[in-house]
């Protein structure tokens, strides 16, 4: 399992994150996603820590907190040495008594979530606090301001956001320049390799920003798992994942043909499809933790087997080949303007 810088910080995380959205199963919604009970949770999270990974990844709305509880009580029951794991939640999504403040990314609802998340995790302090979602009712400087005070005192250690434009995450970064305080470290989104619209401008940000960019539902709701495909014998039985929750929005046409080539990969490697959609990933320069979620320890161990996986030149062109995005205005326009400079630099660079 290797390590990798988390953007521009001295923090060091694996490059598998252990997502906990299988733990509770409280509300309609999570009980479509796993109902996992504390027992299971400290088995796969005891095997996550063995294999190296660092990184556990909740939020406050997962199974309506309950996620937050069990995770927390996992590491209790397991005795984890705390500067032994990056736990990372998120504030936004509606809590509580549902009331009019207990959504957003307000002052008021910030500083109440990590008071709660903080206890039902059983900790001192939350390494990374992310905004789950852009919120068009409060001003970003308000978010951010709470955020700073959060990290100066010691409640928080890292802030992110997940599911932000790259507009917004800029607003955020000048924001925090110019006032002094804490920035934006990292970005959680959907990525995978039959959805790569990030790569239009967040990726691009990312990198010029020096920002840390964690990857949520890398098998696209179990889409990428290799029981989909275009014949009967390929689609998953009834009660799966991705027939009980049809989410992310996958243009399943498209994805075919990614799955098509991944399985002719993995079969002439002996691994799963699932492996090479995940080693896709983490061949991804602008990649620094995948989220990874399992109900069963089995799936776990193929999701962690995928670090082991190398793709050659020729496999990843293939794979760039079938699964790149239609070319989109400005885009376009780039390259052909910026062809004869990218010329000039690649042979500056060069001598």
């Amino acid at each position: 399992m290797r390590l990798k810088k988390f953007g521009n910080t001295g923090l060091f995380v694996s490059e598998l994150c252990l997502g906990t959205m299988t733990f509770g199963g409280e509300g309609e919604l999570w009980r479509k996603l796993g109902t996992l009970q504390q027992a299971e949770a400290d088995t796969l999270i005891g095997r996550a820590l063995d294999a190296g990974i660092n990184f556990i990844d909740t939020a406050d709305v997962y199974s309506e907190g309950r996620s937050e509880v069990i995770t927390g009580q996992a590491l209790k029951n397991l005795k984890v040495p705390r500067e032994n794991v990056v736990v990372a939640s998120k504030v936004y999504g509606e809590t509580g008594t549902k009331a009019a403040n207990s959504r957003g990314m307000s002052r008021y609802h910030i500083l109440d979530g990590v008071k709660a998340s903080l206890a039902r995790l059983q900790l001192d302090h939350i390494d990374l606090y992310q905004i789950h979602g852009f919120d068009p009712a409060t001003p970003i400087e308000e978010a951010m301001r709470a955020l700073d005070d959060l990290v100066r005192q010691g409640h928080v250690r890292y802030v992110g956001v997940s599911n932000w434009a790259a507009w917004q995450i800029m607003k955020a970064l000048g924001i925090s320049e110019r006032l002094g305080l804490a920035r934006i470290e990292s970005l959680q989104a959907y990525y995978t390799i039959a959805g790569r619209d990030l790569e239009r401008e967040l990726v691009p940000m990312l990198q010029s920003e020096g920002l840390g960019l964690m990857v949520w539902s890398p098998l696209a709701g179990g889409f990428l798992s290799g029981k989909y495909g275009r014949s009967a014998e390929t689609q998953a039985e009834a009660g799966s994942r991705r027939i009980a929750f049809d989410f992310p929005p996958v243009n399943k046409e498209r994805a075919y043909d990614v799955i098509d080539v991944m399985r002719g990969i993995g079969e002439a490697k002996g691994v799963s499809v699932a492996r090479i959609a995940l080693a896709w990933l983490l061949h991804q320069k602008a990649v620094t933790s995948v989220i990874i979620g399992a109900k069963r320890i089995d799936q776990l161990e193929d999701n962690i087997a995928a670090t082991a996986v190398e793709l050659d030149a020729h496999e990843l062109a293939a794979l760039d080949k079938v699964s790149a995005l239609p070319p989109e205005y400005p885009g376009w326009m780039f390259v052909r303007q910026g062809e004869m400079r990218r010329a000039q630099l690649k042979e500056a660079r060069s001598r």
